[in-house]
């Protein structure tokens, strides 16, 4: 069987490999001139089941509408999306309801366990050191700067307790023993809740490492090639045409994130994601004392500080509807900066030069991602998300390369 995969982000990359696993014949086109260059270059880092609520939690529509004009919003609306939105924002906001949500929460929290389960397995099966990029398996911290917060905080790791996430509450003095470079950002905090089984991991260099080792492996990846036709024949996808050629296969997999949805256009499908835009910025690591340990998600500002090897830090977070605007928004970026002095005053933020970033999250309308066969019956899909990429990169991976082979995941 001959696969031919659009994108070479964490979707493609991952979905490339476990069909070459199961024997297929496979290509990957790529728009850009190397693996993970668009949403998986400078993400979050993290590969966490906590977090796997979608964005569209109850009482999303008038926090979106307050956001209008805020720059300092976790999730910001641009006005100039909203023709983008419309229909796609109506089915967003529906499934914000109390029931449709808690389902897609759990359908989430599902796959990113069986994710982590696939990593294992991954790692395991290379030789050690193929396959280096940052992992650290020592969970995440959330912190609150309220009683109520944590609270709340509380109520949802209990809830998580009953789909197999365990965690730990924290009173401000086990949250500074656990990660004592909070202390002198501790005057805003009342404690945390310590999820042990999140993850860390430069998903860049998980993209580069193993595509190497999927191009060992007999992968063809083609760089700077974009999708500029598509052929049929009897009702299926028949090739792809690039500027350089006419690829034919038997199956074709989009996994493109939020440009599978343009994309879908040529192939005569609609992809109901949308681009929510989101930011980092890495800085040297760089404080006296004791320099962090472990991510720490800021339950207020949704948004996290993810200590990295070769002693960086990254901010990481936010949200931006505003289409497929590619620019860095200083203003936006602000908020990760503050983000940083806030739990970390000693790095002194303002002294030390720091790699800004945006990347398009594909979000879809119940914040579930889209694994499957399309209604074309040899398109598959594999996309939508959003901030969820790097946590279910591997289940979708192998969930999607054994629908196509097998039939059935």
């Amino acid at each position: 069987m001959r696969v031919v995969i659009i994108g070479a982000g964490l979707a493609g990359v991952t979905t490339a490999w476990f069909l070459r696993a199961q024997g297929a014949d496979v290509v990957v086109v790529e728009r850009g001139s190397a693996v993970a260059r668009e949403t998986s270059f400078a993400n979050g880092s993290m590969l966490t089941p906590s977090l796997a609520d979608p964005w569209n939690a109850p009482g999303s529509l008038p926090k979106l509408l307050r956001s209008i004009g805020r720059e300092d919003a976790a999730m910001l609306l641009r006005m100039g999306a909203l023709p983008s939105l419309l229909g796609w924002g109506v089915r967003f906001l529906r499934a914000s309801g109390q029931k449709p949500f808690l389902e897609s929460f759990l359908a989430n929290v599902h796959l990113a366990r069986y994710s982590q389960e696939v990593m294992q397995e991954l790692l395991q099966g290379v030789a050690p050191g193929e396959l280096d990029f940052d992992y650290a398996p020592d969970g995440t911290i959330k912190v609150f700067s309220s009683a109520q917060a944590l609270q709340r905080g509380r109520e949802i790791a209990n809830w998580l307790q009953q789909a197999g996430i365990s965690h730990r509450t924290l009173d401000l003095d086990a949250l500074l023993e656990l990660e004592p470079a909070l202390a002198p950002g501790s005057g805003r905090l009342v404690g945390g809740i310590h999820y042990p089984q999140d993850e860390v991991g430069n998903a860049r260099r998980f993209c580069e490492q193993l595509s190497r080792l999927a191009a060992d492996r007999g992968v063809d990846f083609r760089f700077s090639e974009m999708v500029l036709g598509v052929e049929r024949e009897k009702g299926r996808i028949s090739a792809i045409r690039t500027a350089r050629e006419l690829l034919k296969a038997d199956a074709f997999v989009l996994a493109a994130g939020s440009y599978s949805w343009p994309l879908g256009k040529k192939f005569g499908i609609r992809v109901p994601v949308r681009p929510a835009k989101g930011y980092s910025l890495t800085v040297p690591n760089v404080m006296p004392g004791a320099a962090p340990t472990l991510a720490v998600v800021d339950d207020a500002l949704h948004a996290a500080v993810v200590p990295l090897r070769e002693g960086l830090l990254r901010a990481a977070g936010t949200a931006e509807f505003a289409g497929f605007d590619e620019q860095v928004n200083s203003r936006r970026v602000d908020n990760l900066k503050a983000l940083l002095d806030t739990l970390y005053p000693q790095l002194d933020i303002h002294e030390v030069e720091g790699q800004a970033w945006c990347g398009f999250r594909p979000m879809t309308t119940d914040g579930r991602p889209l694994l499957g066969v399309s209604r074309i019956p040899n398109l598959y899909l594999n996309t939508g998300h959003g901030p969820l990429g790097w946590t279910q990169a591997c289940g979708s991976g192998r969930a999607v390369a054994e629908l196509i082979t097998d039939g059935r995941p």
